[in-house]
């Protein structure tokens, strides 16, 4: 009967479909196949007003050769300093593996973040880093580049549910990073160093920066565009993330 076979192959067809998301447990019975979150999620925040794609931005620079280099299915985004409860609420859905709206303590443990920022940026990655922290996702690194606070922002002090944190800053002009950062507990968070960069000896050429930068901020404007400092937060990372048996950060050499 060629239509009861066609029938039956096509509900076999729909079977195998569905079936495709679930695996058999050791009783026969039948599993969902748990999807896992990406292996290193790595959020970075621009300074300013300046656009999450601007292709002279460090933090964007960083953001293109880590994709390069980070393992297949990482989660590498660039988002504008005041985005980030986006961010936020991205990272939690990156977590939550299985989709039930909830964060349970496996889906947390399993976070491998990374943040990163200059400027506005860099202070946004401490307050994204303490939202984290009041929802008990633990965050491997923060990375600060040239520091600034809004009025009402504190960026000093690193919260406890991040492993490590790294601080680069300028010390000229009217806008310049803050000089040094503190752990909120000591036994849970190394602080990597408060490294000191200085245009004024050695200064860099930066493009497509505005006529404003230029003459106003100029050297705030070059720890955004210093490709020895931004070698230094590659460095970093990939020695936080596939650290040799037995060795420990190293200090940036200047």
């Amino acid at each position: 009967m060629p239509g009861l076979t066609r029938s039956r192959f096509f509900a076999a067809t729909l079977a195998t479909v569905f079936a495709a998301p679930f695996l058999c447990a050791a009783d026969g019975g039948i599993v969902e196949h748990a999807p896992s979150s990406p292996p290193y999620i790595l959020v970075g925040f621009v300074g300013g007003f300046v656009r999450h794609d601007n292709p002279h931005q460090g933090p964007v620079l960083f953001a293109q050769r880590a994709q390069r280099s980070f393992p297949k299915n990482s989660y590498i985004h660039i988002f504008e300093n005041r985005h980030r409860k986006t961010a936020y609420n991205t990272i939690v859905h990156l977590l939550d593996s299985n989709h039930d709206g909830q964060l349970s303590d496996e889906e947390k443990e399993q976070a491998r973040i990374i943040l990163f920022g200059h400027s506005w940026g860099a202070s946004a990655t401490v307050l994204l880093a303490r939202e984290l922290n009041r929802a008990g996702i633990p965050v491997l690194l923060t990375v600060q580049v040239d520091s600034v606070a809004k009025p009402w922002q504190h960026d000093g002090v690193i919260p406890e549910n991040v492993a490590a944190a790294v601080n680069f800053y300028q010390p000229h002009g009217f806008i310049h990073g803050r000089a040094h950062i503190a752990a909120a507990d000591g036994s849970k968070t190394q602080i990597i160093g408060n490294y000191r960069f200085d245009y004024h000896h050695e200064p860099v050429k930066c493009e497509g920066t505005s006529w404003f930068d230029r003459t106003f901020t100029p050297d705030h404007m070059q720890s955004d565009c210093d490709p020895h400092l931004w070698s230094q937060v590659d460095n970093l990372v990939l020695q936080r993330t596939r650290p040799e048996p037995g060795t420990v950060a190293a200090i940036p050499m200047q």
